[in-house]
């Protein structure tokens, strides 16, 4: 097979091309790796700006601490639990939504449309929002977080994508008798992988970074989240004083950067650890559900 000889003309663009997005991934991955080094490196070198491109001192005594926090168990099974089961019930009613509005003989389909699309601009507000969840009892109740909620914007990308499937298969399927929730369930969520892996990504990351509605629905501590946890303990910890050890020694907390550094990587490695398993999907769902077919 003969190769293909790059000219100096190719050269000359292909190469400041590849150092600039080299260039670009680098900065895009040090803010991840400047967390990690300084979450296992020395407290003492960390708090005095020490620590910049490598770690010293090395030690895991910081994530030891974290994990030793009162309810953290009971706090990471709440944000595991909501993350799995609202990203399903918000993903399938996303979905779902975008399929009915996909359909051209909706009736008043103009206006539903236009209704929600209208919901990406506005928002009733933060009070209205707690009236709301208080009238329908989900204060201090776990359905507040996995209850099947649309979102606008992964409802627009489903809708698009779905619009840009054979209409034939659907169709075909009405003819043989298929009612909407057959063809929605048989043709239409299997033909959606790209899309729905897509908004399933998008919804775990809000599932899983959410404290505000823990911070303002919930008063029991069995309903507290693992990020609402660790930002009342990361807003505690500069005020947690020197204790007095074994033989009159005094132990020094950590450093307010080395907790900030450790709580950001507890809380972000395991969501980027799920992206790898939808990457095949993501591009190709979020270019063809932006891109009308």
């Amino acid at each position: 097979m003969k190769k293909h000889r790059m000219s100096a003309s190719d050269i000359a663009f292909e190469v400041p091309v590849a150092l600039f997005f080299g260039l670009f991934t680098l900065l895009c991955i040090f803010p991840f790796y400047y967390m990690l080094i300084n979450s296992i490196s020395g407290n003492d070198l960390v708090k005095t700006g020490q620590i910049l491109f490598f770690p010293r001192e090395i030690h895991f005594k910081n994530y030891l601490d974290i994990f030793k926090l009162k309810d953290i168990g009971n706090a990471t099974l709440v944000t595991l639990s909501r993350t799995l089961i609202g990203t399903f019930t918000c993903v399938l009613c996303t979905t779902f939504v975008a399929y009915i509005l996909s359909k051209k003989e909706l009736w008043l389909g103009r206006l539903w449309r236009r209704f929600f699309v209208v919901t990406l601009y506005l928002n009733v507000g933060l009070i209205p929002w707690y009236i709301n969840m208080q009238s329908l009892g989900l204060t201090n109740n776990f359905l507040a977080y996995v209850i099947g909620v649309v979102n606008p914007y992964n409802m627009v990308l489903a809708k698009t994508y779905i619009e840009s499937l054979p209409q034939s298969l659907s169709e075909s399927a009405e003819i043989d008798g298929a009612g909407p929730l057959k063809v929605f369930f048989r043709i239409i969520l299997p033909l959606s992988k790209p899309i729905i892996a897509t908004t399933a990504v998008f919804t775990a990351v809000l599932q899983w970074n959410s404290f505000t509605d823990t911070l303002i629905l919930m008063q029991d501590s069995k309903l507290y989240t693992l990020q609402f946890i660790l930002w009342r303990y990361l807003q505690s910890a500069p005020k947690v004083p020197p204790v007095m050890g074994p033989g009159g020694t005094v132990y020094i907390m950590p450093s307010i950067t080395s907790i900030k550094m450790t709580i950001s990587m507890v809380v972000t490695l395991p969501i980027m650890f799920v992206y790898p398993f939808f990457q095949r999907y993501f591009v190709k769902g979020i270019m063809l559900g932006a891109i009308k077919g």
